[in-house]
């Protein structure tokens, strides 16, 4: 039995190998508080340390974490990754970002009957939430 409840995702991800470039992007499968899987089109040893940054979340949300696993798929990678380091409010709030985007992602799509360009949506999503946590001007 899983330890803590996944969360999916097609979000586009940053995978960066600690004191190097980012990597290219990515995609997120899912995301839980103790990790991630993300797709990639290379394979990273186990224990390799990465930070892994959503760039779409429109702010320097990332988690530093480990390579736990790294499968095979037809053309590409799936690569575990276990969240080290960051407090586990840290965790839950780029878990609950992703988590929010997604909703907002699907509402929008629904609304305009179609699928929408991600960064679009990502670029809403993020001046709603300004709006709201903004102090109010007289």
């Amino acid at each position: 039995m899983r330890r803590f409840l996944r969360h999916s995702s097609n979000l586009p991800v940053e995978l960066r190998l600690r004191r190097h470039l980012p990597s290219a992007s990515q995609r997120l499968d899912n995301i839980s508080l103790g990790g991630a899987a993300c797709h990639s089109n290379h394979p990273l040893p186990q224990g390799t340390p990465v930070v892994l940054h959503i760039p779409v979340l429109g702010e320097q949300i990332a988690c530093h974490g480990q390579v736990a696993w790294c499968a095979q798929q037809s053309e590409s990678y799936l690569l575990g990754v276990t969240f080290s380091e960051q407090t586990p409010e840290l965790r839950a709030h780029m878990v609950e970002q992703v988590c929010n985007l997604e909703h907002y992602r699907r509402h929008r799509e629904l609304q305009a009957g179609q699928a929408l360009p991600l960064e679009l949506v990502a670029k809403e999503w993020r001046e709603q939430r300004l709006a709201i946590f903004s102090p109010s001007r007289p």
